[in-house]
């Protein structure tokens, strides 16, 4: 599943990529930890022609209050595309409210001999590219604030990814750029939003090892030393790796 991942492009260079107004100021992103609800950008269909700040974890419309929405999110950080027209928690969103989750990497980690080893993934080239995402607005109703949030879409693995994350054998559903636009339109069908709902192509992806202290409790790893390539003996080299990758 997809519980991490990053956007370290500047502002200024997102903005070179998209056609598209910020309503936020934005810093990069090295790491995003689903489970501290982060801040992130994304596009809606309810406002296609802006960059907005959504807090990850869906709180759907209908929670009761804020005991029950903080437990909800830790739940709702990913919506698995074979069952987002099912659940209670994101059938109400799948149909309209979609967006893009504007991001350039994700984390994953492989089990090797019963270890955990964390890998950076990213596109080919380093681009741009953008999960797909649905989202809920929420008011609390003793303080009358608003929360918006999304969550991720994730799908079965490519044969890449199922390399990587080998023991659930998932990963997000990343849009094509020439899909964003079909995929923030609410007027698509439910045969057409689960056409877009599949593994990204092979090639699309390219991986490194990176250090263990990403998964550490309480260490701050939002900064561009986290994903720096890092060896590990037992997998082989970094050559090695990549070889394996492209079996």
């Amino acid at each position: 599943m997809c519980y991490h991942y990053s956007i370290t492009k500047k502002q200024a260079q997102v903005l070179q990529l998209i056609a598209a107004e910020w309503e936020m100021p934005f810093e990069p992103v090295y790491h995003a930890n689903g489970f501290t609800f982060p801040l992130m950008p994304v596009i809606t269909s309810q406002e296609p022609g802006k960059v907005q700040a959504y807090s990850w974890g869906l709180i759907p419309h209908w929670t009761a209050g804020l005991a029950e929405a903080q437990k909800l999110r830790t739940q709702t950080l990913n919506a698995k595309a074979e069952t987002v027209f099912e659940k209670p928690s994101f059938r109400n969103y799948i149909p309209k409210r979609r967006c893009l989750v504007l991001a350039d990497g994700f984390f994953e980690w492989m089990e090797y001999q019963k270890k955990k080893y964390p890998h950076f993934v990213r596109a080919q080239g380093d681009e741009l590219f953008a999960f797909a995402g649905i989202y809920s607005h929420w008011t609390e109703p003793e303080t009358g604030e608003l929360y918006r949030t999304f969550s991720i879409l994730t799908t079965e693995a490519n044969p890449f990814m199922a390399r990587i994350h080998n023991t659930k054998q998932r990963m997000p559903v990343i849009l094509p750029r020439e899909a964003w636009s079909r995929w923030l339109d609410p007027e698509l069908a439910k045969e057409q939003v689960q056409e877009l709902l599949c593994p990204c192509p092979e090639g699309f992806l390219q991986a490194h090892t990176i250090d263990r202290s990403i998964g550490r409790p309480g260490a701050d790893s939002n900064h561009e030393a986290t994903l720096a390539p890092v060896d590990y003996p037992e997998l082989g080299s970094s050559s090695e790796q990549a070889s394996l990758f492209d079996r």
